[in-house]
């Protein structure tokens, strides 16, 4: 296993060396935020969304004091807009009562925040704060298992598997790569196994000989 993480690591770190978190953000609110509004939707959806966004509400009380009605209508084309509203106020409101209006930097606080799970919490930790964090999104989710770096379906399992098997120091870093060469090659529906640069190291395409 470890033979095969440093070859995974290695490859796809050569392949998108400039990888990077696709939600536009200039502070670690700004990131949750979009992180939210990023639940079923586009990261081109978000982006064009907060673009504005962030630009009217520059402070978490700036959110927790939001009209509902407003916001909901500022974010309605991300989808689930209601949730996404609420999921926002509740979770600013909170920043500012408990940290002071400061998004908290450890895992404990950022997963005791209203509609922040693990995903998110890793995320603002590995792209807001320099921090390590195992991001398991659908990609992250599904590479991982394809790849055979875990057997289970459970999202905290396996983000819990990653971090038994994967140095700390490139948690973040494997993340995004994971994250970029899921969008790129290894799609959900229709996996492009020939010209996959990790190929030879992964269980689905060992399994799958007619998708080579």
């Amino acid at each position: 296993m470890k033979d095969k993480i440093d070859a995974v690591y290695r490859i796809l770190d050569s392949t998108y060396p400039d990888t990077k978190c696709a939600l536009n953000f200039s502070n670690p609110l700004e990131l949750l935020v979009a992180s939210i509004l990023s639940a079923q939707c586009t990261d081109e959806r978000v982006n064009e969304i907060t673009a504005g966004l962030f630009k009217k509400y520059r402070t978490a009380s700036d959110y927790a004091a939001a009209e509902t009605a407003v916001l909901e209508e500022e974010i309605h084309s991300t989808g689930f807009f209601r949730n996404k509203a609420k999921a926002i106020r509740e979770c600013t409101a909170m920043i500012q009562e408990r940290h002071g209006g400061v998004v908290p930097d450890t895992m404990k606080e950022l997963d005791s925040l209203p509609g922040i799970g693990r995903k998110t919490a890793n995320l603002v930790l590995a792209c807001g704060f320099g921090k390590a964090g195992i991001i398991v999104d659908t990609h992250v989710f599904r590479l991982a298992r394809r790849i055979g770096l875990t057997e289970n379906t459970n999202s905290e399992k396996i983000e819990f598997d990653l971090r038994g098997i994967i140095p700390e120091a490139r948690w973040s870093r494997l993340s995004l790569l994971l994250i970029s060469h899921g969008r790129a090659v290894c799609k959900a529906k229709k996996p492009l196994c020939p010209v996959c640069s990790v190929r030879h190291q992964c269980n689905y395409f060992e399994n799958n000989p007619v998708s080579s």
